[in-house]
């Protein structure tokens, strides 16, 4: 393979209000966390959920104003975007670096009856996930018996 790839797909729940910044030459931009959690059972029987958080960063100008009028704390997203590491330079003077996830694609996945239905000081950003009806199966046709009286060289190959 001879090219590289950097590509991120999250599914997470904001875990503040979108946060919007407009810049002189008109561009603006806007900034969140998301948090994604992995939950596996222990050694111990024990549930345990580990939660991380991604700061997310949004310039793509028509996703900008979606994000921003859409999105609150708490919404389930889906994101793709890409990683990128911004050096910046702290009130010291020292080197810093933040990992961003710059986003290209957005699907908010909370709809409008469930963000209605969330407080504006809903601290955990976690709800239950939907339970999901699974279409009906089919019945399976019994298998008809094979004809053994057919001989090998009848075979169509």
């Amino acid at each position: 393979m001879a090219g590289t790839l950097n590509k991120v797909m999250l599914i997470g729940n904001l875990g503040k209000d979108p946060e919007i910044m407009h810049f002189d030459n008109g561009g603006s931009l806007v900034k969140f966390p998301i948090a994604t959690s992995e939950t596996y059972t222990n050694r111990e029987g024990q549930r345990v959920t580990n939660t991380e958080w991604h700061n997310v960063v949004i310039n793509a100008k028509g996703l900008v104003d979606v994000a921003h009028k859409y999105l609150k704390k708490g919404h389930k997203v889906y994101l793709e975007g890409r990683i990128k590491t911004r050096k910046w330079q702290d009130q010291t003077g020292a080197d810093r670096y933040t990992t961003e996830i710059q986003v290209n694609q957005m699907t908010m996945l909370t709809s409008r009856a469930d963000s209605e239905g969330m407080s504006s000081d809903q601290s955990s950003g976690y709800s239950q996930q939907p339970q999901t009806a699974q279409a009906p199966v089919a019945p399976i046709p019994e298998a008809r018996a094979m004809n053994n009286s057919q001989e090998e060289d009848d075979l169509p190959f």
